[in-house]
């Protein structure tokens, strides 16, 4: 093995003024998978494991309201700093339960963790939703900016955020700063669209799941398919190595890796850290660590050591044309199938979503329905935002507006149709259809220069449904729009 002697500590990077990483940020998912079965982790020695880890200089944490008692042991290590003393960072996770996102709820979500790391400012707030057809999502982001102006929060960041609607909430005026998602050699999503918003937007990429829950390391080479998984993590990964082709496509990246790790003098985990570490928009990976049980501080030092030159970076890419790409975007794991976590599927968290719009009878229409979304011009004007008679739906031309009147994304045609689309989903969920579902969209634009970008934002949603489309440029649009869509739907038997 390469001498770490020489070595002072992992790599820094600077997130934001004030606010410089480890680039190898210590998980404490794993909290919740020792903790699982009622064994509650002492919180002092919990805080004396994460002591060692600041010691050794991975003095940033990553956790969640929902991984254990991982905020109490966090507060705990925070807990022994003096006011103004230089203090390992704490980045916590909010997973709301589905509802509106008013004020209140959002406050409250933010106050319970302040209360349980015992802290008066959040160094990194980031924030999961379940089902973007809600636009919840987009008004808890607004609340938690406006906690940052307040000080209650260092900055703001997202998790399994999927890129074009990371890229929504950057145009609605968002300073989202991190976008927390599954990064692997296994799992390469990340280094399509969420790369280039990267390049072209700011954000930074915070990359989990880089070792695949252990499976990328020397004790899986050459090993049969395991059967019976116990834990968690590698219950979630082994999901993710199914549907990128399977054992055997795995084991070629397995080879791969391990060859490159014998010709630096690393392991096979490390080459997988450095590929991760290597790419657009990286600012660390996250591994985990499972407190008084192991601990690979030392291992985790190596990836700063050597660098990937053009040769491994080939036999990797010979190894990755082997696999499947992991289906979709970012985050889709966890909002459609193949549902990629450990607990498999989670429609049951999609179902527990309220719906976004108002359904109600069709006057003197027996059996038709139809939905409202609360725009203001709905009342005015004397119409809803879609209605179904029979198997048929109807879906009025709909614009970016949240709430009653507020344009989103003014000035960004892909944005817009991100959420004009998100809208549209939203409608034909409150009547029993989906996007499968779509026989014709029409498509109202008052830029020719926008006619790709809105095209895009399309295909992302249709691209295998592929309804009957017309786009047409207009002279203009009423209001801070630039893109208008109507849709048409046929649900099946």
């Amino acid at each position: 093995m390469n001498d770490m002697t020489d070595i002072a500590g992992p790599e820094r990077y600077r997130l934001a003024e004030g606010l410089e990483i480890s680039r190898v940020l210590t998980g404490l998912w794993q909290v919740a998978d020792i903790e699982k079965d009622g064994r509650i982790i002492d919180p002092e020695r919990g805080a004396d494991a994460l002591a060692a880890y600041a010691n050794a200089g991975f003095s940033t944490f990553d956790m969640a309201d929902h991984y254990g008692t991982s905020e109490i042991i966090a507060g705990r290590l925070l807990s022994r700093y003096a006011p103004g003393q230089d203090r390992p960072l704490a980045f916590t996770k909010w997973c709301p339960a589905p509802g509106p996102m008013t004020a209140d709820v959002v406050r409250a979500g933010v106050r319970e963790r302040l209360d349980r790391l015992g802290v008066a400012r959040i160094d990194l707030l980031q924030f999961h939703w379940w089902a973007y057809e809600h636009p919840g999502w987009l008004d808890a982001l607004h609340e938690l900016a406006a906690l940052r102006a307040e000080g209650l929060i260092g900055e703001i960041g997202v998790t399994n955020f999927d890129a074009a609607h990371l890229h929504l909430a950057l145009a609605d005026g968002v300073p989202v700063r991190t976008n927390q998602v599954s990064f692997s050699l296994v799992d390469r999503r990340a280094a399509g669209p969420l790369a280039d918003l990267c390049d072209t937007s700011g954000p930074r990429l915070l990359a989990y799941g880089t070792l695949c829950g252990g499976f990328l390391s020397e004790r899986w080479l050459g090993r049969p398919e395991p059967q019976d998984i116990a834990d968690w993590s590698k219950m979630k990964y082994k999901r993710f190595i199914d549907a990128a082709g399977g054992w055997e496509p795995f084991q070629g990246i397995l080879s791969a890796a391990a060859g490159i790790a014998r010709k630096h003098g690393v392991s096979v985990s490390n080459v997988a850290t450095r590929w991760v570490l290597e790419q657009r928009g990286v600012a660390g990976t996250i591994v985990g660590a499972r407190l008084g049980e192991s601990e690979h501080m030392a291992d985790n030092l190596r990836p700063f050591a050597f660098t990937l030159d053009a040769e491994d970076h080939g036999q990797l890419e010979a190894a990755f044309a082997r696999t499947r790409p992991i289906p979709g975007d970012c985050g889709d794991e966890y909002r459609k199938p193949p549902f990629l976590t450990a607990s498999g599927d989670l429609s049951h968290h999609l179902d527990a979503m309220p719906l976004a719009c108002e359904t109600a009878p069709v006057p003197h229409r027996d059996g038709a329905m139809r939905v409202t979304s609360g725009s203001e011009w709905e009342d005015i004007a004397g119409y809803c935002r879609a209605q179904r008679i029979g198997d048929r739906i109807v879906v009025s031309g709909t614009t970016a507006t949240a709430g009653t009147s507020r344009p989103v994304a003014p000035g960004d045609a892909a944005a817009q149709t991100t959420f004009v689309l998100d809208k549209i989903l939203a409608a034909l969920m409150a009547l029993g259809a989906g996007a499968e579902d779509v026989i014709r969209t029409r498509i109202f634009i008052t830029d020719e220069a926008d006619a790709l970008a809105v095209s895009r934002a399309h295909g992302r949603v249709f691209g295998s449904i592929r309804p009957a489309n017309t786009l047409v440029v207009v002279a203009a649009l009423i209001g801070d729009y630039r893109v208008e869509i109507e849709a048409e739907a046929l649900v099946r038997p």
